[in-house]
């Protein structure tokens, strides 16, 4: 039994495939250790994920945000092995995840554009190359907690058109006490930002949206993708919700900075099963 994970910072996608390449398929809250104490996310664990399992588990791929530092690799590997003692666990960024399941064993530009961003250059085998993202405070552009900065600091100082912001009171009843209370009090505000995607995608054809998010996407091209060597000769591939959902505009985007944008996925999920069933089959 090979218990695989994508873990961004809002949900963990899992995937259990069994000795004939069945598959079962879980659900859980988002996993990252540099936001979330070992204790917290040891309960996710046993107490979210593992009742949902009715298997011994063999080995654990563990594909997550926040997992590129060896204390944070190291906390997780305890976790897990606490969780599924008998297994054999083994614990990766998620970068690596999005790579095998954009790229497979192909060279390619492997892009991460959810809650959050990051990028790599993929030689088919290996990461040889990464544009550090610097999280939602720092970078993450065009990234859902990056469109949710935007969003509400336009609100708030009334950078936006009325009929756009009135929309938005309606909807979440927004103020200036609230969303500071969640972005400077509250635990994991990129996702309280990140939510207000949501918002902006069924209002995308808004001209404010739709220019926002065609924004984001060239800084995040400019910042992430042409930093790379032979950019514009390699295929690009993106995985995450907004680039998923925002997938014309991201397109739009690519071709005005002569990219050449192949696979837009929403979760690297499918692909890391079957990258990880061909493993079996190969073995």
């Amino acid at each position: 039994m090979i218990l695989i994970a994508d873990s961004g910072s809002t949900k963990t996608d899992w995937r259990l495939i069994d000795s004939e390449g069945a598959v079962e398929q879980y659900k859980s809250a988002g996993i990252n250790p540099y936001q979330q104490k070992e204790e917290d996310i040891r309960a996710e664990i046993m107490e979210s994920l593992k009742p949902q399992i009715n298997h011994e588990v063999h080995q654990v791929f563990f594909y997550g945000a926040g997992c590129s530092s060896k204390d944070n690799i190291a906390s997780l590997e305890r976790v897990f092995t606490e969780a599924f003692p008998n297994a054999i666990v083994r614990v990766n960024h998620d970068l690596m995840g999005a790579a095998r399941a954009l790229c497979g064993h192909e060279a390619g530009i492997a892009c991460i554009l959810g809650t959050g961003t990051n990028s790599c250059l993929y030689d088919g085998r290996d990461i040889i190359s990464n544009v550090p993202s610097l999280g939602y405070a720092l970078g993450d552009e065009g990234s859902g907690a990056w469109l949710g900065i935007n969003l509400v600091s336009d609100f708030l100082r009334g950078d936006m058109d009325s009929d756009l912001a009135d929309k938005l009171v309606k909807q979440y009843e927004i103020t200036k006490d609230v969303v500071l209370e969640n972005v400077y009090k509250r635990p994991m505000p990129n996702r309280y930002l990140a939510k207000f995607s949501r918002f902006l995608f069924h209002h995308v054809h808004h001209p404010y949206v739709s220019a926002l998010v065609h924004r984001g996407f060239t800084l995040f091209m400019e910042k992430n993708v042409k930093k790379y060597e032979n950019f514009d000769q390699l295929p690009v591939h993106f995985t995450g919700s907004i680039a998923f959902y925002y997938n014309n505009i991201l397109r739009q985007v690519a071709a005005e900075q002569g990219i050449i944008l192949k696979l837009v996925i929403e979760s690297p999920i499918a692909g890391l099963t079957l990258f990880h069933q061909n493993s079996i089959i190969e073995r």
